[in-house]
């Protein structure tokens, strides 16, 4: 009797993943380990490394500096997260009830910002703030709120929010599109039922809809959470962390530890924390963000 392919050896089958594990271990789990190692030890990047132990990472919770950077990025998690998320669900709801040529170009309008690179957007807006001729206060000034042009990227007050306001523009189309495609699964009897029982538009989008979009919601937290604690290139091009670390985030850190001032085993303690916050809040995410009966026996 001849064996199909599905009756061959483990092992045989393991030669078609091969290749890929191969530049996922060279890329990805390699890199991984050498910053593990790298973070409990003293290295300038031209001498041998120092072995401290863990004494990186009693300095780094120490570190008044890396605190404040756990702030900001928290605070910049609201407008990585939470305001695009609210802002896509809320457009999807409207965008699904015009017609099919309308969604289309409405939904194009709104993802244009997400295939850009992050680091050209932050220089456009960089220019778009600029209180001296960007756009932003030229026009403010012109049509007579001049009190309200500030040097946005120069306020401590502002200048976070700013940054904010650019990353929600960049993902709120994303989510919509997540959103929409997410209700075009949900069985349209269901909204038929519910309007044949007397539901409002607002009951049916908050007790049909949206319980229904639990997977979409939980894939647009693990993205924009990630993200968020990822964040970079926006921040870079922006601003590097200024004024005054207003918008210091831990991965600016890192690069201003590793970069500017040669403490690499320093920054290496940075990515490993960095790493840990994605799996723990990744984990909660998964735990508590979960369609009804998922995961129950």
């Amino acid at each position: 009797m001849k064996r199909s392919r599905l009756d061959a050896p483990a092992h045989r089958n393991l030669i078609y993943v091969l290749p890929a594990l191969t530049l996922y271990a060279v890329f990805v789990f390699l890199p991984i380990l050498a910053a593990l190692g790298l973070s409990f030890s003293d290295w300038n990047g031209i001498s041998a490394p120092v072995w401290v132990g863990l004494g990186n990472y009693s300095n780094l919770f120490a570190d008044s500096r890396f605190y404040l950077s756990l702030r900001n990025n928290a605070v910049l998690m609201l407008f990585y997260c939470l305001v695009p998320l609210t802002a896509g669900i809320v457009l999807a709801a409207v965008v699904w009830n015009l017609r099919q040529r309308e969604q289309l170009a409405l939904r194009t309008f709104f993802f244009l910002p997400y295939i850009m690179p992050t680091a050209v957007l932050g220089i456009i807006w960089a220019w778009l703030y600029n209180p001296a001729f960007g756009p932003i206060n030229r026009i403010l000034r012109g049509v007579g709120l001049g009190d309200l042009a500030l040097p946005w990227l120069g306020d401590f007050t502002f200048v976070l929010p700013a940054v904010g306001v650019v990353a929600s523009w960049y993902f709120f189309g994303f989510c919509m599109v997540i959103f929409l495609t997410g209700m075009q699964r949900i069985d349209p009897s269901l909204f038929d039922a519910a309007r044949v029982d007397g539901a409002s538009g607002r009951k049916v989008f908050f007790f049909v809809t949206l319980p229904l979009l639990l997977p979409e919601i939980r894939v647009v937290l693990l993205l924009t959470v990630i993200a968020s604690i990822k964040s970079f290139d926006l921040i870079f091009t922006m601003t590097r962390g200024g004024p005054a670390n207003a918008t210091l985030v831990p991965n600016i850190y890192m690069y201003q530890l590793g970069f500017e001032l040669n403490r690499f085993g320093y920054a290496a303690a940075v990515a490993i924390i960095g790493a840990v916050l994605i799996f723990t809040v990744n984990y909660l995410i998964h735990r508590f963000v979960r369609p009804a009966g998922e995961g129950r026996a």
